[in-house]
């Protein structure tokens, strides 16, 4: 049975995979599926209740009928829409943070790893950045770099590369002298292709796995930012701050609230099913198991 079977045979990968396929489709067709555009106010619906319909007037004057499937904010934009647009900005967020901290964190753990003489210094420095706060860095890069998706990508991403880095560090430590690396030394390889060629491809595994950690972990630091007014701008739809501008008027519009919040639970749950399932069968000493 190949691998890819394995993986599918499995019901967190499956699961996973599924709801994680359905929000990347409600993100690409959220200009379809949403009823009108995220950042459009109409003072004529302000705080209004889930499935409250009527004729809504655009910016430019343009009338049409329309439904708050759910709800609309304190200025008349529909929940619904931002919540979907939301949806894109929450997955780019976990694939880039994911992808910004293994490539770091990859790099550096292999350097530390494989070369005695620069484990000491980077790993003390690793250890410094891991001894503050993941969600404090976050915010003091942010304010630093000012709010914009790029900086909250690498400010979320910064504090997850120690652990990336350590966990690298452990893998080629364990490797590098395996006959296999001293065979490839002996022909007078350059450590850059032993570590490209021959080490690399035996972290891939304990590395995917602890991408879509990195990943969940990213998505709902970003929702926490946003939610704390520190993250993208509020004119942004992202769930944090659908969340944050609801709570204001909670008891008169809990959907405000509840709805952002109905897609960011099963989006992180959906990432760490994926994870704990790709654990389960790309790690040998789970694989037994599946």
């Amino acid at each position: 049975m190949s691998t890819l079977e394995r993986l599918w045979r499995h019901s967190a990968v499956r699961g996973g995979v599924v709801v994680l396929a359905a929000l990347a489709l409600m993100g690409v067709l959220a200009p379809w599926l949403g009823t009108f555009d995220p950042s459009a106010m109409d003072p004529s619906f302000i705080s209004v209740g889930a499935g409250t319909a009527g004729q809504v007037t655009m910016p430019d004057g343009a009338q049409f009928a329309h439904t708050f499937w759910m709800g609309s904010d304190s200025v008349g934009r529909d929940v619904w829409s931002r919540v979907l647009y939301g949806t894109r900005i929450s997955m780019t967020v976990g694939l880039f943070t994911a992808f910004v901290a293994i490539a770091f964190g990859c790099l550096l753990g292999m350097l530390a790893g494989y070369f005695r003489a620069v484990d000491a210094v980077l790993m003390r420095v690793m250890d410094g950045v891991m001894a503050i706060p993941a969600v404090l860095l976050a915010i003091t890069l942010v304010a630093v770099l000012g709010a914009s998706l790029p900086t909250v990508i690498l400010a979320i991403a910064v504090p997850e590369v120690p652990r990336v880095t350590r966990l690298v560090r452990a893998l080629v430590m364990s490797l590098r002298d395996e006959p296999f690396v001293e065979a490839a030394r002996a022909l007078a390889t350059a450590d850059a292709t032993i570590l490209w060629r021959d080490i690399l491809p035996n972290a891939l595994a304990p590395l995917i796995v602890q991408g879509t950690f990195i990943a969940a972990s990213a998505v709902l630091t970003e929702a926490i930012l946003s939610f704390l007014g520190l993250g993208l701008p509020s004119d942004v739809p992202t769930w944090g701050n659908i969340m944050a501008e609801g709570r204001v008027q909670f008891s008169q519009s809990p959907g405000n609230v509840l709805f952002p919040a109905l897609f960011l639970v099963p989006t992180v749950l959906a990432i760490n099913m994926l994870g704990d399932g790709l654990r389960d069968v790309l790690d040998p000493k789970f694989s037994k198991r599946v």
